[in-house]
């Protein structure tokens, strides 16, 4: 296999890049050399060991190797400062060791122990150490690449001249988060090095079937940055041209593409079947190619090495070998001797520890001395917290100059500019996950992304990444960032533009899913939204933007879970969210003219759910409604009566009932849509009812 088919690939634009002269012109001294030397055999032998461990059985999951691969790990990370940040694949073991992980948490995780850099949570898949910048690898394809371009931005908000390095493999460039993040880093100039282990196959798929193009270094070009494709398996190459990128980088000129040709010289993963897609000879001619036996040979034989006194001599080395040898034995025993975690913290980290609130939740003292609209007082809330806040920054389809689509940043984009009011392309899936490596890394993002359904696009990166990284990390990492859009049907827009999603993300641990009702709710929950320090899903109703309500002027709070009794009464409970408030608070005056007195819950917050309070209604009244638009199955109304059966059935006078919007995507036409959303009519019917039994 010749060197010579690793040719770099320029970017026509950019700035020009020949592989020999960066060879030369960067030639590590002796110490570096050895480095690069050390951190490959520290990889090599840390997974030669888990190979044999995971036969042992003493690795209870996946075990994905990147033996052939040490090279580019080594190459890359030997210029990352300690608060410089990796994000990582599935085939993170040995970008975690370059980046300074001790061999003994890496092997005590994939042994499932206390003692593991995810405190057992996370094995071959999931490591975590964001104390040297390893922020996290992925068991799912593209993650990595938003990510870092989000830690890109966070350092582009905040002056920094660290830089996040995005590992991938070639199968991940057949993904939408390739395009979506690449682009998004190539517009805004991220201090990002995207790196491309090409290692020919994508888990079974090889390269050469699963792409029309296989010039992936040639692809930084339609992305505004360069692309340089070099021989994976030369740690030297990889230097070089990791060096470059890396500078420039820090000195703010943006991403760059990396391609590293390379071959993953065991299975996908250990005990996994490796000859149905690829030939033992193929492997065989690949393992001649061994990027630590190529180092040894390179110094040793180029002449290059004595002209600037390397001096490096065989038995050094050897010694490294022996040293590395001796360490990763420690590691393999440390990693046995480890405890398992106590299963009573199986279930901590979920949510980021509770912070006290400055002011109760009901604002006492504070006079609501004015009105103000939904929009209006949803808008004050993120224009006090920007004010007294850098970190916070907006992303969006149209909501810089033009103020967003509801005019929810209307004069934000004058007052703070284009970094930190920033208009996105059409990209969801690109830029939320971009939002959730900014959260990873200091800053607070809002992504407002209008409907609901639009968003829907990166429900992946919501629910396996933003919903998880606070626990994967063991709460090291937080995920301070704020979703928020509209939902709900109205004004004739049809089934994409309709929906409201609040009990589907509420099934998943990790999210906080508020729904407010009215303005004084909207301001106290949105401005406790962008304090906290857990993800947040802010579903604000479209039909309610323009209702008017008391609404302080100065910034106050509102804690999440908590309800709140919008009308007190005595015989039923009637439970309502967003639009169904105000519906059934008409229904409930109009009943009383009939003496049917009800009492009106809000929960406000749909996760977590106040319960205690809903109870507490129930067990006075005896009865319980639940009005919810969505779709009955499965939904919020499910969740109330299944609760109120098991806490609270020896409260009850008669069965538990709910209304409904129809099971149905939601029709265009206005006596259509009418008809497939409840009203006062039909609530008021139910009530009615249910007081009768």
């Amino acid at each position: 296999m010749s060197d010579k088919s690793f040719a770099p690939v320029g970017s026509p634009g950019s700035r020009d890049h020949n592989l020999g002269a960066a060879i030369s012109r960067h030639f590590p001294d002796r110490e570096q050399i050895l480095s690069l030397y050390r951190t490959m055999q520290l990889i090599r032998q840390c997974e030669e060991q888990l190979a044999k461990s995971h036969q042992r059985g003493l690795i209870h999951g996946a075990c994905h190797t990147y033996v052939g691969q040490e090279a580019i790990a080594a190459g890359v990370c030997a210029h990352l400062r300690k608060d410089d940040v990796v994000f990582s694949t599935h085939r993170g073991h040995g970008h975690a060791l370059a980046k300074g992980m001790p061999p003994r948490e890496l092997i005590a995780e994939l042994f499932g122990r206390d003692a593991g850099c995810s405190r057992g949570r996370g094995g071959s898949m999931h490591l975590f150490s964001p104390e040297i910048g390893m922020m996290g690898t992925s068991g799912i394809v593209g993650p990595s690449i938003l990510q870092a371009a989000g830690a890109g931005y966070t350092y582009k908000l905040l002056e920094s001249d660290q830089v996040a390095v995005a590992f991938f493999g070639d199968g991940t460039v057949n993904s939408g988060a390739f395009h979506e993040g690449l682009n998004l880093a190539g517009i805004w100039k991220l201090p990002v090095l995207f790196v491309c282990e090409n290692n020919q196959f994508a888990t079974e798929v090889p390269l050469k079937y699963s792409t029309a193009n296989p010039d992936i270094a040639g692809r930084g070009a339609s992305y505004g940055m360069p692309g340089m494709m070099v021989d994976g398996n030369d740690a030297l190459a990889v230097y070089a041209a990791a060096r470059d990128a890396v500078q420039g980088a820090r000195a703010g000129r943006g991403p760059t593409l990396l391609e590293c040709r390379t071959y993953r010289t065991r299975a996908h993963s250990e005990g996994m079947p490796d000859f149905t897609y690829r030939t033992r000879e193929e492997v065989e001619s690949w393992k001649k190619s061994c990027p630590i036996q190529k180092l040894r040979r390179r110094v040793m034989d180029d002449p290059r090495s004595a002209e600037i006194e390397v001096g490096i001599r065989q038995g050094e080395f050897d010694a490294i070998d022996a040293e590395i040898a001796a360490l990763v034995t420690e590691a393999q025993q440390f990693g046995e001797g480890s405890p398992w975690p106590d299963p009573a913290t199986a279930t901590t980290h979920v949510y980021a520890s509770p912070k006290a609130l400055p002011v109760p939740s009901r604002v006492p003292g504070v006079s609501p001395v004015r009105e103000a609209t939904f929009s209006k007082a949803t808008w004050e809330a993120l224009a006090q917290e920007m004010d007294c806040n850098p970190r916070i920054f907006v992303l969006g389809e149209g909501i810089g100059r033009r103020g967003g689509n509801f005019n929810t940043t209307v004069g934000l984009y004058e007052k703070h500019g284009q970094v930190r009011m920033c208009d996105t392309p059409i990209a969801e899936r690109g830029f939320v996950g971009l939002a959730c490596g900014a959260a990873m890394t200091g800053s607070r993002p809002v992504v407002d992304f209008m409907f609901a359904d639009f968003v829907l696009d990166s429900v992946g990166e919501i629910v396996n990444q933003i919903a998880k990284i606070q626990y994967m990390s063991s709460g090291r990492i937080r995920m301070p960032l704020l979703l928020r859009g509209c939902i709900g049907i109205g004004h004739s827009a049809a089934t994409h533009h309709s929906g409201s999603f609040y009990s589907m993300y509420s099934h998943f641990p990790g999210l906080r899913v508020v729904v407010p009702s009215s303005p004084f709710d909207a301001k106290g929950l949105l401005t406790h939204a962008l304090r906290s320090d857990d993800p947040v899903l802010f579903l604000e109703h479209r039909e309610l933007l323009t209702i008017k309500g008391p609404v302080p002027e100065e910034a106050y709070e509102i804690e999440f879970g908590r309800a709140v009794v919008t009308r007190e009464g005595s015989h039923v409970t009637v439970v309502a969210v967003a639009q169904m408030v105000h519906r059934s608070l008409e229904a409930s005056q109009a009943l009383a003219a009939e003496g049917i007195s009800v009492e009106l819950i809000d929960p406000r917050t749909i996760s977590p759910l106040d319960m205690d309070t809903i109870l507490e209604s129930v067990h006075k009244t005896g009865r319980l409604l639940i009005v919810d638009e969505t779709f009955a199955p499965f939904g919020l109304g499910a969740e109330v009566a299944a609760c109120i059966a098991d806490a609270g059935f020896d409260d009850l006078d008669a069965p538990i009932r709910r209304v409904n919007g129809a099971f149905s995507p939601t029709p265009y036409s206005p006596p259509l849509e009418k008809a497939v959303v409840p009203s006062v009519e039909e609530i008021m019917k139910a009530i009615r009812a249910i007081v009768e039994e």
